[in-house]
């Protein structure tokens, strides 16, 4: 049984890959520094599996304690990196703070493990800017980023893939991917902001269930079908899916190189107001919702063509924008009744 380290495996994402890494037969470790999660979500995944996986509080940008960490866990196969600062906005007001821990954690995570690992990169679709072609595939141009989270996201990859071009010992599978919503069918885990959320589906849940005030479309002018903003949302177990895929395709050696790359999303882009459409509809909640100015950051429409996903990785997304919302909605009532 491989042993697969997931640094910010408590994380939303994290989480959830962990379990379906259990649930695929993997062993799983867990490096987190819990800066933006909660180490009760280590109760929920055991409640989940029935194991509680191994956990590390360690910050990946201190050099030495990962050096440390590396040095007595020689018998981790392979590696799928999460750990970053995510919030766009946030990004723009404090770009400092992204650059430091985005790159810094990355570095130290390769130099720890001697360049000689199995990695799955957690990257985005940012990394496209405003594509001047819908769907956008995993050849299109990247251009400048919009967001200093969007710029660590294509840095990072470059880092990537030119160490990659002199070190064959190391391989990476970028994943490139749109906007992960919903929860765990169990609702035991799920999206754990922490603060106001940053992103549209927990705010939209948290409005519903009255713990914030009216949901804010950020713009109704976007050259799109309503003029609100449209994006590939993707469910997150299925997201969680894709990285096994991935890892299992790292340990076969089936890479047409050492630096390959992939879309994950559905391939269908969904409106704002098509997303609150499908959260009233699938869980019967009316929201309440009023129209502001665009964000600083924003593009105005992405979806990804995943046909690679489905051809060379074997993966596709089978949960629709329904399924997203009434799944997070089950998780923020879940938070409710047994607060974190």
């Amino acid at each position: 049984m491989s042993k697969i380290l997931v640094t910010g495996g408590t994380g939303f994402i994290g989480s959830h890959t962990v379990v379906e890494l259990y649930n695929a037969g993997y062993e799983v470790i867990i490096i987190d520094d819990l800066s933006n999660s909660n180490p009760k979500i280590l109760d929920q995944i055991e409640a989940i599996i029935g194991v509680k996986p191994e956990f590390v509080e360690l910050d990946l940008c201190d050099e030495a304690k990962i050096n440390e960490f590396a040095d007595k866990h020689k018998d981790i196969s392979g590696v799928i990196h999460f750990a970053a600062f995510k919030a766009v906005g946030e990004s723009v007001q404090q770009p400092l703070k992204y650059y430091r821990n985005n790159f810094y954690s990355l570095i130290n995570l390769i130099n720890a493990f001697n360049s000689s690992l199995k990695l799955v990169f957690s990257s985005s679709c940012t990394v496209y800017g405003q594509p001047d072609v819908l769907p956008v595939t995993e050849e299109a141009p990247t251009k400048k980023a919009e967001s200093p989270y969007g710029n660590t996201k294509q840095i990072a990859e470059e880092i990537l893939q030119e160490t990659c071009a002199v070190t064959p010992s190391l391989k990476v599978t970028s994943l490139r991917y749109f906007n992960p919503v919903g929860a765990h069918h169990t609702s035991l885990i799920g999206e754990l902001p922490i603060g106001v959320p940053q992103n549209l589906v927990p705010f939209i849940t948290q409005s519903a269930i009255g713990k914030r005030g009216p949901i804010t479309v950020y713009g109704n002018d976007y050259n799109t079908p309503d003029g609100s903003a449209i994006r590939d949302y993707i469910h997150v177990v299925d997201l969680a899916k894709a990285h096994v895929a991935a890892i299992k395709r790292l340990e076969s050696d089936k890479a047409e190189s050492n630096y390959e790359v992939f879309n994950l999303g559905t391939g269908k882009g969904s409106t704002v107001l098509e997303v609150i459409d499908a959260f009233e509809k699938s869980t019967g909640e009316k929201l309440n919702y009023t129209i502001g100015p665009r964000r600083a950051g924003d593009i105005e429409q992405v979806w990804g063509d995943v046909t690679k996903s489905t051809e060379v990785l074997g993966w596709k997304a089978e949960l629709g924008l329904e399924e997203m919302m009434s799944s997070a909605w089950k998780w923020e009532k879940y938070l409710k009744e047994n607060p974190f």
